[in-house]
């Protein structure tokens, strides 16, 4: 019995649901703009490489 109860809504929650699908659209950024997508990856990643390097940079020059 209950098993049925929580198949039935987790069917009609599915049905519910209005979201896009497809390759890409359950993503938090868009990936139509393959040069948009390079840039925000080469920020992205190239901001947590170069953080490390400043800290230092920053215990090094103080007095």
């Amino acid at each position: 019995m209950f098993g049925q109860a929580v198949r039935r809504f987790t069917t009609s929650a599915v049905r519910r649901s209005h979201y896009a699908e497809g390759p890409g659209n359950n993503m938090p950024f868009s990936v139509e703009n393959k040069w948009r997508l390079l840039g925000m990856m080469v920020v992205f990643f190239g901001s947590a490489f170069t953080f490390p390097f400043i800290v230092v940079r920053h215990q090094i020059l103080k007095k």
